[in-house]
């Protein structure tokens, strides 16, 4: 039977539960509260540059080819991939980096130069990656996280071990040379934890970096939100932008409408894409599955500190992805999760799309995408901001050798406060609430009310948790969901 459904935001998870939701046969409307759609994945264009505000990866290719398999269709339809090559380097001092290529053949070759005898270490850990990699994503998480059995298969449970240790004591353990190690704990950090903090399991992410490898979509990721509105719309999908929610109206233990920009919506059923601690705020509080103790006591994922900067010039001695390792990460992380502060020392990330993509920057220039990861609810002022772009520049500068400096035509930052102007998030989050043992599955937040029979949760705050293909296959679920609980 055709449902009336409103669906609150547009990032990727709310897209893609839209999509799934219309080829059932509902009629679906998306409210997004921005001028734009896209969630955190939005662009900022200025002066020629394009730059994607939000994700900058584009990993585990597969997921998104298996959603668009759902709709008989191919991402190429859409949007060109390349394949980067190299998929990042990583600087730990002067003139002193790894570079991470685009096969395993090439990335052993690294490892060996670097420590001989890693190599053979390295295909061992990348041949349990992989397997890791097939049982959970390509099975356990397109799981609706209703229940712990559904972690509970024969294969998982020969693999028990893996959820009560670490990536750090595992990665520690096999690769003794700290840069290695280093680079092999690094893809969880997409999933908002520490290596310590993060299950062994989670080495998947370590076969998506090395055995899948990195991509880019040209004209950037911002075309795949393109793709997701295209599809929705062809579907007969309805977005409305610049609509902000103020009110999901309950009666009897029911949403019966949302509240925009003043006007009702009567709706069947209510699905929030948007940070889910917000949205309960649009509840009064006796509906609310979650109190403030509650959000108080995750781990939540970093927020960012990002930098948009156009230079007149092209940039030296880096790639598409150039990560800076060369400050202590474990003094780093201790100020994002352990005593959260503004940290000394920052490690960060750049990104030059402009090297891969023509589109991001006029010709003979380069589009910057600066990263420092830091925690959630910091203090953030213009002070903050330009004494952090003056600390990461000047380090930037020493370590690749060169000057930019004087290059920049301009710069524009993102912080806690727009986090949580642009997108409602919960301390100004950027990555939604970390992938730890005790925040994995059925153990973070329900995609179905508890409280409310026909209100439901997507994105990065429920399962399966941060990133975009999560988000992508987090729509999949709460649409099937939604299916299973409303079939008359």
């Amino acid at each position: 039977m055709t449902k009336n459904i409103s669906i609150i935001g547009s990032g990727f998870a709310a897209l893609s539960a839209a999509c799934y939701l219309a080829k059932s046969g509902h009629q679906v409307n998306i409210f997004e509260k921005n001028k734009t759609i896209g969630g955190r994945s939005r662009q900022l264009k200025k002066e020629g540059f394009t730059f994607d505000i939000g994700p900058t990866w584009y990993w585990m290719p597969d997921v998104f080819e298996r959603f668009f398999a759902d709709f008989d269709t191919t991402p190429g339809a859409f949007y060109t991939l390349d394949k980067l090559n190299p998929a990042y380097s990583v600087y730990f001092g002067k003139d002193d980096f790894i570079t991470i290529e685009d096969t395993l053949e090439k990335i052993y070759k690294a490892f060996e130069t670097e420590e001989p005898g890693s190599s053979i270490k390295l295909q061992e850990f990348i041949a349990n990656a992989q397997d890791n990699y097939n049982v959970a994503i390509k099975d356990l998480v397109y799981r609706p996280g209703v229940s712990p059995l559904e972690l509970v298969t024969p294969v998982t449970i020969k693999k028990i071990n893996q959820f009560f240790s670490t990536i750090k004591k595992d990665v520690r353990k096999e690769f003794k040379n700290n840069r290695l190690a280093m680079i092999l704990e690094f893809p969880v950090l997409f999933l908002g934890a520490k290596p310590s903090n993060t299950p062994s399991f989670y080495s998947f992410m370590n076969y998506a970096d090395f055995g899948i490898g990195t991509f880019h979509p040209k004209k950037g990721m911002y075309q795949v939100i393109l793709a997701l509105e295209t599809l929705a719309k062809s579907l007969g999908v309805t977005i409305e932008t610049e609509k902000a929610i103020e009110k999901i109206v309950i009666n009897k233990g029911k949403a019966e409408a949302i509240i925009a920009n003043g006007i009702t919506y009567p709706s069947d059923i209510v699905l929030s894409g948007a940070d889910y601690h917000h949205t309960e705020t649009l509840l009064d509080e006796k509906h609310r599955q979650y109190s403030e103790s509650y959000w108080e006591s995750k781990t939540f994922a970093p927020s960012s500190l990002l930098f948009y900067v156009g230079f007149d010039k092209k940039i030296k001695n880096v790639n598409h992805h150039t990560l800076f390792f060369d400050v202590d990460f474990e003094v780093h992380a201790k100020d994002i999760y352990d005593e959260p502060k503004w940290p000394e020392n920052p490690l960060f990330y750049a990104s030059f799309p402009s090297i891969t993509d023509e589109s991001a920057a006029p010709s003979g220039k380069e589009a910057g995408i600066f990263l420092i990861p830091i925690a959630p609810g910091l203090e953030d002022n213009d002070h903050l901001r330009a004494a952090y772009f003056d600390k990461i520049i000047t380090r930037f500068e020493k370590l690749t050798s060169q000057n930019i400096r004087e290059s920049i035509i301009f710069k524009e930052s993102f912080c806690v406060k727009d986090f949580i102007s642009d997108y409602n998030s919960y301390k100004g989050n950027a990555y939604g609430m970390a992938n730890t043992l005790l925040q994995t599955a059925f153990l973070r937040p329900n995609l179905k009310s508890k409280k409310i029979s026909n209100l439901y949760f997507t994105g990065q705050l429920t399962v399966p948790g941060p990133g975009v293909p999560p988000a992508l296959i987090s729509g999949k679920l709460v649409a099937d969901l939604i299916n299973k609980h409303h079939k008359n």
